[in-house]
């Protein structure tokens, strides 16, 4: 159970066969996805990831790259069943009321609290102080499952809407999981692919390459030479996603620690239901074919990207096999030359844009390891469709709709479009309709800006959303439409992505590519 577990043994064609190298090809960041791509190809033929390999023998060194799971990640079991789950909870409030009260007693102590009226207030900053925060965050990397994925949907959030304190402990959820022990990982490969299933490969490394809220990635070979990504899910966090919301939204209510107006039941009510989705890596392996196909059967995005194939034979309801992609992370990528960065910035808009509008069809986790781009062939794979889903065609068309209003600066028709979609009820107070459409127009400006757009720029915008944002918090009437929760955590990403790559954008031709070739109705 210490910080860094000593390298886990490799078996080779189903042996024991050596341990992981500590230096190796390397792979992009692991922040918070639960499926990380491997970045980079084989020693022996740097450039490609499918098809097979040179005869010579595999070796630990040519096929095994180095692991860069978070520093602060620890091997843990996981708590598997539901009284497990409940104690596990039920000990981490504990923890934060006695943290809580410590920091209390302190603060009186010193002096702080001067007033009687004034303690109510002082205890609820107990709560969010920085040790509980810790506590929280180190609580949900342990428990791992649906409180997890709901900690880092909360970690993306605006500073302004979520205390410093929390804001800064989230980051280490959004790093990364605990890591299961192998006693648990075997479990649950011998029970979904069979006792035999260290057949069908030549090398496993046991060592999990990442961990993040739901499962875990482990790097393979295959027989043939190919190198594998397989994601294998943690025991028991499937059935626990209703209860482990339920304890998490009991917890943060009782230590006071988000406003009200986040409307965090409703965002828990429909992660329950994008949550029960992306558990089923069946469901996930039909999305990834389905973009798969999305992609290959379209000229502009087949020459630009790719989506890796799977391995269905190494499948499962718990266990997900791909083949590697090469490249780095998207967040690697600010680092190279401005031509790059602003090739890289518009496919990722292209894409974006793509999905929602053209296919209906939208891979929605933003995380910046979901998008690895290749600088030998100039191509960006696409990974991770676990949270990938339909958008209704009524819900888009009228979006569109309020996307072109937004660009031309509509007052009006943004707040009609508004609330036919259900972003306002049309009851809200001016001081109300005013924030939200300057939002609006913020955001429309890189669809209304003629030739390119500079993201980097856009960046000095943020400041001035979060300040609308927080009067929006607090005047709100109705929380966003379910449909909302996804696709704007999906554009908000790729328009971070862009402003990370300080990338000059051609947005508005490409937005009008889309309204122009878009069949309303």
């Amino acid at each position: 159970m210490g910080a860094a577990a000593s390298p886990e043994p490799l078996f080779r064609n189903g042996s024991r066969a050596g341990y992981a190298p500590s230096t190796s090809p390397g792979l992009a960041s692991t922040s918070q996805s639960d499926f990380i791509g491997m970045v980079s190809p084989p020693a022996s033929q740097p450039g490609t990831s499918i098809g097979p390999k040179p005869t010579q023998p595999l070796t630990p060194e040519s096929t095994i790259p180095q692991r860069t799971l978070d520093s602060a990640s620890r091997e843990r079991k996981v708590p598997a069943t539901p009284l497990q789950r409940i104690m596990g909870f039920g000990s981490l409030g504990a923890s934060l009321a006695f943290g809580a009260m410590k920091d209390s007693m302190s603060r009186t102590l010193g002096g702080s609290v001067r007033e009687a009226n004034e303690r109510d207030t002082q205890m609820v900053g107990a709560f969010i102080s920085g040790d509980n925060a810790e506590i929280l965050a180190a609580g949900l990397c342990r428990m791992r499952g649906a409180a997890l994925k709901l900690g880092q949907m909360l970690s993306l959030q605006d500073e302004n809407l979520v205390p410093p304190a929390l804001q800064t402990a989230l980051e280490r959820v959004r790093a990364g999981a605990d890591y299961m022990p192998r006693t648990q990982l075997e479990q649950v490969l011998q029970e979904d692919l069979g006792t035999g299933w260290q057949d069908r490969l030549a090398e496993f490394d046991f060592m999990p390459m990442a961990a993040a809220s739901i499962g875990q990635v482990h790097r393979g070979v295959l027989h043939d030479g190919r190198p594998v990504a397989m994601k294998v899910q943690y025991p028991g966090v499937a059935q626990s996603i209703a209860s482990d919301l339920q304890n998490l939204m009991m917890l943060l209510k009782v230590t006071n620690m988000l406003p009200a107006g986040l409307f965090v039941d409703n965002a828990a009510t429909v992660m329950e239901r994008e949550l029960a989705l992306e558990c089923d890596y069946t469901n996930e392996m039909r999305s990834q074919a389905r973009f798969r196909d999305l992609v290959e059967g379209d000229e502009t995005c087949c020459a630009h990207f790719q989506v890796p194939a799977i391995v269905p034979e190494l499948c499962s309801t718990r266990v997900l096999t791909s083949e590697w992609v090469p490249g780095v992370a998207i967040d690697k990528v600010h680092e190279m030359p401005s031509e790059v960065r602003n090739r890289v910035g518009s496919r990722l808009l292209y894409i974006t844009l793509r999905e929602l509008f053209t296919w209906r069809f939208m891979q929605t986790d933003p995380n910046w390891g979901n998008f690895l781009y290749d600088s030998e062939t100039d191509m960006l794979s696409l990974i991770d469709f676990g949270a990938a889903r339909d958008y209704p065609k009524t819900f888009v068309d009228n979006y569109l709709r309020m996307v072109q209003a937004c660009a031309e600066r509509d007052r009006e028709k943004v707040l009609h479009w508004s609330q036919e979609l259900g972003f306002l009820t049309g009851d809200e107070s001016r001081a109300m309709q005013d924030a939200h459409c300057e939002a609006a127009f913020i955001v429309g400006l890189p669809f209304g800006a003629e030739g390119t757009y500079d993201f980097g720029g856009h960046s000095q915008l943020t400041p001035r959303v979060a300040e609308l944002g927080a009067k929006m918090l607090k005047d709100r009437l109705c929380p966003p439409p379910d449909e909302a929760y996804s696709l704007h955590r999906k554009l908000s990403g790729a328009f971070l992505c862009c402003i990370k790559l300080r990338a000059e954008v051609p947005a508005r031709a490409l937005f009008l590519e889309v309204l122009n070739s878009h069949k309303f109705g």
